[in-house]
């Protein structure tokens, strides 16, 4: 919901730094799996006890995850960029998930599965879609140039990370924040369906 305005306030100082990086000929790739390995190594100190060390990787995981776009916008935009950026995306957002049910299984592991239940609706309507949508020339830049469509919806990037962000910051109140993101997640889930309903006739 928030990543369109999100990108117009992050995109124009990525591009800066973007353009340093790549001058120093680091690819966008390279960064990708830099920041894919601190975001397990942020689930791993959440799992074991550190949520707060644990939130600063993450935090080094997602701006590496905007630098490895703008980078691959000074270098050119590639398909297996793309690939990695959405497949590390995706474990990192599970496995941040799974680390807070292995911090706490009694309070935490009902909702951490049921919240990862709803990633999978997210996951497989964002990644259908934009299948079905490159088969057929459909684009958009809402939320910047991208190596493949993406639909938007009430949960995005900006909502996760807020929400792992709270969820660091108050460990205790994962069972609550993980329910809540969850039932937003399935409001996501069914307006990507009505959506995809109605565009790919």
């Amino acid at each position: 919901m928030l990543d369109a305005a999100a990108r117009r306030l992050i995109d124009p100082p990525l591009a800066t730094v973007a353009r340093r990086v790549a001058n120093f000929g680091i690819g966008a790739d390279a960064i990708s799996i830099v920041g894919f390995a601190l975001g397990l190594l942020a689930a791993g100190l959440v799992a074991a006890g550190h949520p707060g060390l644990g939130l600063l990787l993450f935090l080094a995981n997602r701006l590496a995850d905007g630098l490895d776009g703008a980078v691959a916008r000074v270098n050119g935009i590639t398909d297996r960029g793309g690939f990695l950026d959405i497949v590390f995306d995706f474990i990192v957002y599970a496995g941040m998930a799974c680390a807070f049910a292995l911090l706490e299984p009694t309070a935490n592991a009902l909702p951490a599965a049921c919240l990862l239940f709803a990633f999978m609706g997210t996951g497989s309507s964002f990644l259908a879609f934009a299948v079905m949508a490159g088969r057929r020339g459909l684009t958009t830049e809402a939320r910047g140039k991208k190596s493949l469509y993406y639909l938007g919806g009430l949960t995005e990037g900006s909502e996760t990370i807020a929400f792992f962000v709270l969820s660091c910051l108050k460990p205790e109140w994962f069972p609550v924040l993980a329910s809540v993101f969850a039932a937003m997640c399935w409001l996501t889930t069914a307006a990507r369906i009505v959506t995809g309903w109605r565009l790919l006739r």
